[in-house]
Parts: C-alpha cells; sequence; structure tokens
C-alpha cells in the first residue's frame, strides 16, 4: 500500500521558490524605471490647471491663452452676440453637439450649453479640421475664421461654414470669483 501523506518540504523546494522570488523582484526593480519614465513631467503636471483673471478683459474683447501647450480662447461677449448666438436654430449647426466637458457628451450645441456663464466664452484655440488657430472677430458670424482652410465659428464657438467636423471644445473649467476661473 502506498503512503498517501504528503512529504516535506525539501532543500529543493525551498531553493526553488526562493530563486523564483529572488528573480521576481529583480523583474520589478529592473522594470520600473521604465514605468516611472511614462509618468508626467513636472512641467505637464505644472500646466495642468491654469488661473485666468477676467477682469481687464472688456465687454465684445478676445484673448489668447496657453493651456496644456494650446491656445485657449477667452471672450467676455456683448449683450449683442448672446443674443444672435441664442437666436441660431440647433437645426442650422453642422455639428448638433456641445463638446463641453462640462456637460454630458449628448449635450445638444445651444449657446447655453457652450458655457457656464452667457456672457463668458472659454473654448480651445484649435480648429477640429486640422489644427490651426483661428483668428477672433473674422468671418461671417463675428466669431473666429480659420484661414488655413476657411472654417466659421460663431461666436459661441459652433462650426458654422467651412469643413471642420466639430465645434471648438470646452474644456472643463469653474469660477472661483464672478471675475476669475480655473481652466482645467
Amino acid at each position: 500500500m502506498a503512503d498517501t501523506t504528503t512529504a516535506e518540504p525539501s532543500r529543493r523546494d525551498f531553493l526553488y521558490i526562493a530563486t523564483a522570488t529572488a528573480g521576481a523582484v529583480g523583474a520589478v526593480l529592473v522594470a520600473w524605471p521604465f514605468v516611472d519614465q511614462m509618468n508626467p513631467t513636472s512641467s505637464v503636471l505644472a500646466m495642468a490647471s491654469i488661473e485666468i483673471d477676467l477682469a481687464p478683459i472688456a465687454p465684445g474683447q478676445a484673448t489668447v491663452w496657453t493651456f496644456r501647450s494650446h491656445p485657449l480662447f477667452v471672450r467676455r461677449r456683448t449683450p449683442q452676440e448672446i443674443a444672435e448666438a441664442r437666436s441660431v436654430p440647433l437645426a442650422e449647426l453642422p455639428d448638433k453637439l456641445a463638446r463641453n466637458d462640462n456637460l454630458p457628451e449628448d449635450a445638444p450645441a445651444t449657446d447655453a450649453n457652450r458655457g457656464i456663464k452667457s456672457e463668458w466664452y472659454i473654448s480651445s484655440g484649435v480648429c477640429t479640421h486640422l489644427g490651426c488657430t483661428p483668428t477672433s472677430h473674422e468671418g461671417d458670424y463675428g466669431g473666429w475664421l480659420c484661414h488655413c482652410h476657411g472654417s466659421q465659428y460663431d461666436t459661441a464657438g459652433r462650426i458654422r461654414k467651412g469643413p471642420a467636423p466639430q465645434n471648438l471644445a470646452i474644456p472643463k473649467y469653474t469660477f472661483l470669483s464672478p471675475t476669475r476661473i480655473r481652466v482645467g
């Protein structure tokens, strides 16, 4: 009759386990610098958010800031610009989505959904066609015009004419006070 009891671990079993453990620890120590170098640099982390003082921006004025190495449009809209943007029917817009990171993805591109406060318009300054930077207060709609290929955006950053497929993207931002915002 055969003995069915478990045998005591031998010295060889211990050496196998110790060698495997040492190999696994060594592999982690070798791999760590490669994994760690994929983390964002301190300069990138410093640009993760910016604060902007809105007080010096006059009604009708648009400014350009740098956010995450890209232009950021900040515009103080006049009551006339707000009224014109609100009068545009959603059916006339090529892109019907708001593209606002502060709202759900399926939010419609109404003027109210393109910002937090109607007076202030904040968006990415990168054209959605080829990544150019449109210029302010130009085009048929008084918003932005991309001279490279003729895309035109209204004062709410919605594409109205040209080959650009989407509205200008609106990043996450919050008002810290009536005249100060944090983007990012």
